[in-house]
């Protein structure tokens, strides 16, 4: 078992490696310098599109911007937030953080881009049903099907793992954490067997009803909890504000200078800094991987462009807000080289102030990676659909209802690993696509703008050459 391990450790370190890191990076960056830095410039115009002010119910598409945005978080904000930056500072150091910054920063262009070509070239069934993402525009934009069967296989099994697996294994060490029930199955308690069974059954209710309910329920869910997690963080730093200066003085110098041996850290050279921060950063708002269009591709809008200015607000939310809390919470508290890592890392920032602060983060993890399973069921649904039609999405649904339990009661360290491998697979394909279909974002961009902010009717793009 121990050199399965070291091989996929191999394959993991490949895959996460400089070559990934300057493809993320470096498309986000492009795409920034294309689109004039339109994250910072049109933020303004993307909270008034969230807010529901040119929502039109008429339009086609099943769910709301809003809901949009809220199934898209539901499969970013969670382990991500809580464990992933824990993870990225304990084994990274402090200035992981100010990589995962700039990954959501320049995460932002590469979201709008890949929603809005979601919309532009997404497939809406005689039914109503929606189906777009990245194995659409490869297919019609880039003129590649092997691309976009490539891109559906990966995000599947990623489904599975990452989607399914890790997080329910999550969700039961949070109910470990809360309750107690007596007696076990063999080796295996009885909370984690239960747990199990009911998280099956909750997931099944929600994700037979589609995008719509998965919409509903998340956008009821997402908002609350993310508001009771900050809540909770921001509590810390108000009791640790004289710590919270040096906190962000640690993470932009070690960002560029190695971070020496401290406690239980063992040190990080700017190299491994780079890629924990940019990997636990992808991680979380899922930026470049291509799994969020999937979601955005169900809204309602005739405007490509409007969803994309969606869509960037997840990274904005994901990683600026919450991540930022989580991370400035584990530094001032010191506990960040305590030796400690993941979930438990950040149990012990917040218990370490608050002293419900281990119940908090066992809460905020049950509800968060419940609905990045559901999130992450619609992503694997969408891309069957595309491989096999409707009639393998049935399948595929009590395939995925039927995994929910075993993630419960195994230990799933290998999955992990594994879910990362194929989370990386999942944005080579996607990457390819977002570079080659850049002019195309740029001339609907420039359309969308040229017409007041898209209260007028669509006109001939190819007519159009305004800046933007």
């Amino acid at each position: 078992m121990d050199g399965f391990m070291n091989i996929l450790d191999t394959i993991d370190g490949v895959v996460w490696g400089p070559i990934m890191i300057i493809l993320l990076v470096g498309t986000g960056l492009y795409l920034t310098v294309s689109l004039k830095f339109i994250q910072m410039r049109k933020l303004k115009h993307s909270v008034e599109l969230v807010s529901g002010k040119y929502d039109d119910p008429s339009e086609e598409g099943e769910i709301t911007h809003f809901q949009a945005l809220c199934s898209a978080l539901s499969a970013t904000i969670g382990t991500g937030n809580i464990a992933g930056v824990a993870t990225a500072i304990a084994s990274g150091g402090p200035g992981a953080v100010f990589w995962m910054w700039v990954t959501a920063l320049v995460g932002m262009a590469t979201k709008f881009t890949s929603c809005t070509l979601s919309l532009k070239y997404r497939v809406i069934h005689k039914d109503g049903k929606t189906n777009g993402g990245p194995m659409h525009y490869l297919e019609k934009g880039v003129g590649s099907k092997p691309l976009g069967v490539m891109f559906a296989l990966f995000t599947i099994l990623a489904s599975f793992g990452i989607g399914n697996l890790a997080q329910v294994n999550s969700i039961a060490d949070g109910v470990d954490n809360l309750i107690h029930i007596p007696g076990a199955i063999g080796s295996i308690p009885m909370t984690r067997i239960i747990s199990g069974l009911v998280i099956a059954l909750f997931v099944g209710l929600v994700i037979i009803g589609g995008i719509k309910r998965i919409g509903a329920v998340a956008s009821k869910i997402v908002p609350l909890m993310a508001v009771i997690y900050s809540i909770g963080a921001l509590a810390i730093l108000i009791m640790n504000a004289d710590k919270v200066p040096e906190a962000f003085s640690m993470i932009f110098y070690y960002a560029f200078n190695p971070s020496a041996a401290a406690g239980g850290f063992a040190g990080a050279m700017v190299a491994q800094t780079i890629r924990f921060g940019v990997a636990r950063g992808v991680f979380s708002n899922e930026s470049g991987l291509g799994s969020a269009p999937i979601a955005h591709g169900a809204a309602k809008t005739k405007e490509p462009v409007r969803e994309g200015l969606v869509a960037m607000m997840g990274p904005f939310i994901d990683t600026i807000i919450v991540c930022t809390m989580t991370a400035l919470a584990i530094i001032s508290t010191g506990v960040w080289n305590s030796g400690a890592s993941g979930l438990d890392l950040t149990a012990s920032a917040f218990a370490s102030k608050l002293s419900y602060g281990t119940n908090l983060v066992s809460i905020c993890i049950v509800f968060f990676a419940f609905t990045t399973v559901m999130g992450w069921s619609y992503y694997g649904d969408r891309c069957v659909d595309y491989l096999f039609g409707e009639k393998g999405v049935k399948i595929y649904h009590w395939i995925f209802v039927c995994c929910v339990p075993l993630g419960a009661i195994f230990k799933l360290s290998v999955v992990w690993t594994i879910s990362d491998i194929f989370n990386g697979l999942m944005a080579l394909p996607n990457l390819i696509g977002l570079l080659i279909l850049s002019p195309v974002v740029l001339r609907e961009t420039k359309d969308y703008f040229a017409r007041d902010k898209g209260q007028i009717s669509r006109s001939d793009n190819n007519k159009v050459d305004v800046t933007l």
